[in-house]
This record gives C-alpha cells, sequence and structure tokens, in this order.
C-alpha cells in the first residue's frame, strides 16, 4: 500500500509517522516544497523577542528521522497538480525534474496560508508574514536593524499580539491594530480580553482596535500605515489577520466548508474515499457546537494527522472532537480559554449563560499569590458546559485540560458544583474558583 502525503508539517508529519511506526505494509512518500520540516511557528515570537537562546529546538524532526524509518522525502518538491481519476501526484523537484508519482491513498497536508490584504501599497518592502521559518528569520533581521524603529502589527489575535510583545521586548515602538473592539476577540470576553489590552498598554504598546488598515505608504519600503482614522509611521508592518486553508490543489473535486476548506468525515476522509485531507486544509468536528467548523490549531493538526493515519493503515479510528483549545501567555499574564465565548456562542446561534467569579488562587495568608479569574459559559437550556476562561499572573493552564474534558463528555455545569477538588494551600483555596464560579450557576 502506497500513501503519498502533500505536506511535511504538523498533519503530515503526524499522518506519517501514525503509519511508518505501525504499518510495516505501508510505503510512505512525503512532498514538500520547503527546505525545512516540523518548525514550531508558535515559538516565533519567543525567538524574535529572545525569550529564548536561538531557533533550532523549535524544530522537532528532521527529513533523516523520516528516511530512516523508511519514508521517502521529497522536499523542495512543487505538486503542480492531482488526476484524482487516475490517482496520480504531478511533482517538480527544485533542479527542474518534473515527474508523476501514483498513490492508493492521498493525504492533503496543505496547510493554510495569511490573509494578504490587497490594499495600496502592500508590494512594498518591509510588509511581513509569520507562518514559515523564512517568515520568522525575515522579521527577526528587520527587527534586529536599528532603523526599523517603529513597528506596526495588523490584527491583535494570538499571533499579533505575541509578535507585538516580541518587537516591544526588542526596544521598537510598537502599535497593534484590529477592527475588533479589543484584543483576542475571536477567543475571549472583553472581561478578559480588556485585561489582555491593559497588559499591552502597560507595557507600552499602542493599541488601536476598531481602526481598519487602509494603505501602506513607502518609496520602496514602507514608511506609514495608513487606516480609517488617522495615519502612522512604520518601517516594518508584520500581517497578522488571519488564516485560510490552502485548498488550490482538489477544491474543484472535493466537497469543500464555507470557507474553503476540505469536508471530512470523523475518519479525516473527503468526498473521495481515496483523500484524506488532515491539518489547517479540514474542517473539525466541534463538540461545543456540536458541528462541523474549522479550527486552525497545531494540535488539532497532531491529532486528524494520527486519525488518517490509523484509518489508512487498517485501523477503524473515529476522531472524537475538539474544543479548540488554546492560550497565551503576555508579559507574565496567562490567558486560557476552551469551547466558545459567550460571543462566540451567541454568534453561532446559541443560547447561552455564564457563570463569573474571581479571587486569590491561594489563601490570603501565602505570600506567592495572584488573583485568578474564571468564566464559565453553558447552554441555558440543557446546561452543558461549551467554554470556559481562565486568567492570572499564575499559571493556571492546566485547568482548562477540565473544561475540554468536561465539554467532549457534555457534562452539566451543576454537575460541576460539588466536583472532588482537593484543597492544599501551595495550590488553592478551600473554597475553589471552580467550585464557586459553578455554584454561582442559577
Amino acid at each position: 500500500m502506497k500513501t503519498v502525503i502533500i505536506g511535511a508539517n504538523h498533519a503530515g508529519i503526524a499522518a506519517a509517522n501514525t503509519l511508518l511506526d505501525n504499518y510495516p505494509d505501508q510505503k510512505v512518500v512525503m512532498i514538500d516544497r520547503n527546505t525545512n520540516l516540523s518548525y514550531l511557528g508558535c515559538g516565533t515570537a519567543l525567538w524574535v523577542g529572545r525569550q529564548i537562546d536561538s531557533y533550532e529546538n523549535l524544530f522537532y524532526t528532521n527529513k533523516e528521522a523520516f528516511e530512516a524509518k523508511g519514508a521517502d522525502i521529497r522536499m523542495e518538491t512543487t505538486v503542480k497538480g492531482i488526476d484524482f481519476k487516475a490517482k496520480k501526484v504531478s511533482c517538480e523537484s527544485a533542479d527542474g525534474n518534473v515527474y508523476e508519482e501514483s498513490y492508493d491513498k492521498l493525504v492533503l497536508a496543505t496547510g493554510s496560508l495569511p490573509i494578504d490584504p490587497k490594499i495600496p501599497g502592500n508590494d512594498l518592502e518591509g510588509i511581513s508574514f509569520l507562518k514559515l521559518f523564512q517568515d520568522g528569520q525575515g522579521v527577526d533581521k528587520q527587527i534586529s536593524d536599528p532603523n526599523v524603529k517603529n513597528v506596526a502589527v495588523i490584527g491583535a489575535g494570538y499571533i499579533g499580539v505575541e509578535i507585538a510583545e516580541a518587537a516591544k521586548r526588542r526596544g521598537k515602538e510598537v502599535r497593534l491594530f484590529d477592527v475588533a473592539p479589543t484584543s483576542l476577540a475571536s477567543y475571549y470576553d472583553p472581561w478578559f480580553s480588556e485585561d489582555m489590552d491593559k497588559n499591552l498598554e502597560e507595557h507600552g504598546i499602542e493599541a488601536h482596535y476598531g481602526e481598519r488598515a487602509t494603505a501602506y505608504k513607502g518609496n520602496g519600503r514602507v514608511e506609514a500605515v495608513v487606516t480609517d482614522k488617522g495615519e502612522y509611521p512604520a518601517e516594518l508592518v508584520i500581517n497578522a489577520i488571519g488564516f485560510v486553508p490552502n485548498t488550490a490543489l482538489g477544491k474543484e473535486h472535493l466537497d469543500c466548508f464555507a470557507n474553503g476548506a476540505y469536508r471530512v468525515d470523523r475518519h479525516q476522509q473527503t468526498s473521495d474515499p481515496d483523500v484524506y485531507a488532515v491539518g489547517d486544509c479540514a474542517t473539525i468536528y466541534s463538540n461545543a457546537l456540536q458541528a462541523e467548523t474549522y479550527i486552525a490549531l497545531a494540535t488539532n493538526a497532531v491529532r486528524s494527522g494520527i486519525v488518517a493515519g490509523h484509518n489508512i493503515g487498517g485501523t477503524p479510528l473515529e476522531s472524537i472532537g475538539v474544543q479548540g483549545s488554546n492560550g497565551i501567555s503576555i508579559f507574565g499574564y496567562n490567558m486560557v480559554s476552551t469551547g466558545l465565548s459567550v460571543k462566540a456562542a451567541e454568534k453561532n446561534g446559541m443560547k447561552v449563560s455564564y457563570t463569573d467569579y474571581e479571587d486569590l488562587q491561594k489563601p490570603g495568608f501565602m505570600k506567592e499569590n495572584a488573583k485568578v479569574k474564571i468564566r464559565i459559559v453553558y447552554e441555558t437550556e440543557s446546561r452543558r458546559v461549551v467554554g470556559a476562561q481562565m486568567a492570572s499572573a499564575d499559571d493556571i493552564s492546566m485547568g482548562i485540560h477540565m473544561f475540554s474534558l468536561a465539554i467532549e463528555e457534555g457534562v452539566t455545569i451543576d454537575k460541576l458544583k460539588l466536583l472532588d477538588i482537593f484543597f492544599l494551600p501551595h495550590f488553592n483555596q478551600p473554597y475553589n474558583y471552580i467550585t464557586m464560579a459553578a455554584l454561582g450557576a442559577k
């Protein structure tokens, strides 16, 4: 059985490892147009901000590791097209060699592409994106340039906020723009995101929310960002607006979701039974929504690759769905969430209620302590938990995993009210904030 995997980052790597480690009858061919694989893009801001010493450890595997397992790796190779009927992939290598690769099963792991706003001046030098390792290299080189004094970040989602912090840590004047009224608006309700806004402001980042970039100005290289409310100096612009699924190879043949992602079933199988799609190019099942959706996260990519690999290998395996769990840590302030915010739930037509609680993490007599705030979102009628948000200067991140499981299992808010949560002053309060939030639900 020959499986061809197009795309050799998180999802493709997970699918390949699953096949190579568990199914010795599998011949695996991996094709990717990049020069490298397995880059952890979520660490780019840590490297650019010099919170880690170098980028080397952001790669967790390499071509040689897969070749040692028996895989055939074709890096710097572009897929020009796919003949789904004949089951052949047309390829062109870096040296110009054109050839066809046949397959029994095909895995599309082509990922996503950064949104590139087509506004005047978008072809100027100094306008960057953050996706590939090469993008991170380019941004780091420009931030190291003493002539770059003003950095404009377009988009205040996770990547935008993280790279804004990194640029500020490198001594730059940083302006952060977003059309939304707060940062992180897609993940958190204002009760949380407004705290992050204050955190950014306190550390010298100038926020421009409710403001849309309309043009870039410059003579060869960008010199300013123009918005619907003003004009601001910028020798470097970093676009972090978001991503769209990269589905050019199969969109004419395969069923696609509203945003263009390949539609897959719980086995990661597309509308073509011999073709699987994994990672950012494919849909995913949300347990909070109880419906198909699109959530581009590296963790989801890995899980989808594992599911596809086992099904191709001959072990039927269904995805259990996801909650979209995520987190961020900026200037020592930590925020984590899973499932749906109140705003996201209502946007999807759900009637929800929520319960909030705020307290110290530990008893007041403990010297090392910090405030914690929590919101639990639940369906008003069924009372099942559909989301949670938590924030603190302490690392409270592990708590969100319990809520992720609660959403997956359809646990109600009432089930959490007397949950057995231990107490020890070193860790928490006798009246734990999770318990208190749940008890506060009407």
